[in-house]
């Protein structure tokens, strides 16, 4: 497995950005995780404007302020996954939310990546100062369960949100 680095949307990634956004919905996937709501955007620069206008300037549809990413692979520039930090909780995203939501591209899944890119981002949560994060997955996700504990998560309950069962997990970052 290559080494991945974390980088930002830009105009320059476009290409590769909607070549990742295409994989998801050549597979039959409507939605990707972590990518600020990508497949739901037609335009580039739109989708992009938002994306990076979270972070500071205005807030998000969860009503916090939150950092994308993509995980490119050093090897061959490839974008492997997205990833999202959301900065603070809101009440909700505390009970079905949390800070981070990550994707993985189709073709790439289970190889390490998804441990590697969520990795990555808690360095960020931790440059943030954010002392620690909430993740949760669907119940029935066995991977994103197995990469979250890898990476030091602790189950603290199970709720259902829109009919889905969920698992709701914490990490410490300053142990």
């Amino acid at each position: 497995m290559d080494n991945l680095i974390l980088v930002k949307p830009s105009k320059e990634l476009e290409k590769d950005i909607l070549d990742y956004r295409q994989e998801f919905l050549d597979y039959g996937e409507k939605h990707i995780n972590g990518s600020c709501g990508l497949s739901h955007y037609d335009n580039f620069d739109e989708w992009l404007d938002i994306a990076l206008s979270i972070e500071k300037d205005r807030l998000s549809s969860n009503n916090v302020h939150a950092s994308t990413y993509f995980s490119v692979r050093e090897s061959d520039k490839r974008i492997i996954g997205s990833i999202q930090l959301r900065h603070w909780l809101t009440e909700e995203l505390e009970k079905y939310g949390g800070h981070i939501g990550y994707g993985i591209r189709p073709s790439e899944r289970r190889k390490g990546y998804g441990k590697q890119q969520l990795a990555l981002v808690l360095d960020k949560a931790r440059e943030l100062m954010i002392p620690r994060v909430m993740i949760s997955c669907d119940k029935n996700n066995i991977a994103s369960s197995r990469t979250i504990i890898s990476c030091g998560g602790i189950l603290t309950s199970e709720s259902v949100y829109k009919g889905q069962e969920i698992k709701i997990y914490w990490i410490d970052l300053y142990k």
